[in-house]
């Protein structure tokens, strides 16, 4: 992870250097990085696809953790659309990630709503719900905005 990532993730950074550091820590399984990015307090909140709600630190942990045993997740987060305001930030990710199946490598679309708070330590997570989406969901953002007002 560069220097700069690390610092994001465990000093605060801003909300994009957060989101960058979670999913590195996605791709690369690290469990360290990615817990680095959620707030310490006990009403954040994480939702898989087609998941339950995990709420807690220590929830959240025991999830990824669970999800890292086959190791990273390889997703890439495109299409961001960002609401935010002094205190916090709301970002709508389409994510494409890899899943292997009987026929092989295929494309998945998630569609994820990420959360951040200005913390006393800088930008932290606070929520992450995934959803399934559709690779049409991919092609309809194609032409859309990126900023949400």
């Amino acid at each position: 992870m560069s220097k700069a990532r690390l610092r994001a993730a465990t000093v605060g950074g801003q909300p994009d250097e957060v989101e960058a550091a979670f999913y590195e820590a996605l791709q690369n399984a690290d469990i360290a990085q990615l817990m680095a990015c959620w707030a310490d307090e006990d009403d954040i909140v994480c939702v898989h696809p087609g998941g339950p709600r995990h709420v807690g630190n220590a929830a959240i942990r025991a999830a990824f953790e669970a999800v890292f045993a086959n190791g990273g997740i390889p997703v890439l987060a495109q299409r961001v659309r960002r609401g935010e305001s002094l205190a916090s930030a709301m970002h709508n990710v389409l994510e494409r990630v890899v899943v292997m199946t009987e026929q092989g490598p295929q494309t998945a679309c998630v569609i994820a709503t990420n959360v951040y708070h200005k913390t006393p330590q800088g930008w932290r997570l606070v929520a992450h719900h995934a959803s399934p989406g559709t690779l049409q969901d991919i092609e309809d953002a194609a032409g859309g905005a990126q900023v949400l007002h």
